[in-house]
């Protein structure tokens, strides 16, 4: 059992079972799931979730997704409810009890005491007929006919169905709630992915210094402001207006082709038409802008004039790339 190929037809064998059992949760589906996804939409409290042992692991996942996708969710495991957690539990708080049998001990003396409540109840079982699916307001059936496990005991396919129901829970709440990806920025604030969310061109280019000079500057005050200005690059502007930009490459190329430079100005070197970009586009789109024309600079605007410079080791440093 400890070849390569034994090793790998086993991992095969117990993917093509979890995912075959995946897809048969769709053929379970009925109208308490889009009852269960209602009442959670339309409550005016939060969704607890509650389980025990991997299906308490299943709960804490779907609680965050949830959390970040726009519906507050709390977890509360099954066994600390009943010893002083039941507090958690607020008037208006919609209850979700996740159990593979739904006759665990812990959910039969839960159950009850949140019924007394009143609170509304979804279970997540693989038992509709078990004490939690007889009790549940609305079941969202989450059978699998096997585990992975070679001995069917270890929760692997069960587990795996759970939190694929509350995928399906979280990614319907987050559409009829119209959640954007400006919402899911503000859950995101951190790391790189936040920061294609909301990061946009100005907050860069403001910590850069301003590189320009005028159609009339010299080579060597072009190369003073490309050097001082550390950025490879200078805007060559009229009137406040870009009308054209003078890379290091562009120097070098021009020191090749010319044997006297004593006279050469910007307005002789300068690219024309240079890529440009509005300072409150989002830093994602620079850098898009920048992988399509190869190039690592991009001038900015502000209302059509000139504001300044992002380049691609901004994006860099902030991990948009």
């Amino acid at each position: 059992m400890n070849t390569v190929s034994s090793i790998l037809s086993l991992a095969k064998s117990t993917i093509e079972l979890e995912s075959k059992a995946i897809s048969n949760l769709s053929k379970l589906l009925t109208d308490d799931f889009a009852n269960a996804v209602k009442l959670i939409y339309n409550s005016k409290g939060r969704v607890i979730i509650t389980g025990i042992g991997k299906s308490a692991i299943i709960a804490n996942k779907i609680v965050a997704t949830l959390n970040s996708t726009g519906t507050p969710a709390i977890f509360m495991h099954a066994a600390d409810a009943i010893h002083g957690d039941l507090g958690l539990i607020l008037k208006d708080d919609v209850v979700i009890c996740i159990s593979k049998s739904g006759n665990t001990p812990e959910i039969k003396v839960l159950v009850p005491l949140i019924k007394n409540a009143k609170n509304k109840m979804i279970a997540i079982t693989g038992n509709k007929d078990s004490f939690l699916g007889q009790q549940a307001d609305f079941v969202l059936n989450a059978f699998v006919a096997q585990e992975a496990c070679p001995n069917n005991l270890a929760p692997t396919t069960s587990t795996t169905a759970q939190l694929v129901i509350g995928d399906a829970l979280a990614v319907c709440l987050l559409e009829i709630r119209g959640f954007s990806s400006k919402d899911f920025a503000k859950y995101h604030p951190g790391g790189a992915l936040g920061k294609r969310l909301y990061l946009r061109v100005n907050d860069l280019s403001s910590q850069n210094m301003k590189p320009q000079v005028g159609l009339e500057a010299g080579l060597k005050e072009v190369i003073v402001e490309i050097t001082e200005k550390m950025l490879g690059v200078t805007a060559v502007i009229d009137n406040d207006e870009i009308v054209g930009i003078i890379t290091d490459g562009d120097l070098r190329r021009m020191l090749t082709k010319s044997d006297d430079i004593t006279q050469i100005k910007a307005k002789d070197i300068m690219g024309t038409n240079p890529r440009r970009i509005a300072e409150d586009a989002m830093a994602v789109d620079a850098m898009e802008l920048m992988e399509e024309f190869g190039i690592s600079q991009l001038l900015v605007e502000k209302n059509g004039k000139y504001a300044g410079v992002v380049h691609l080791h901004d994006l860099i440093k902030e991990g948009i790339i």
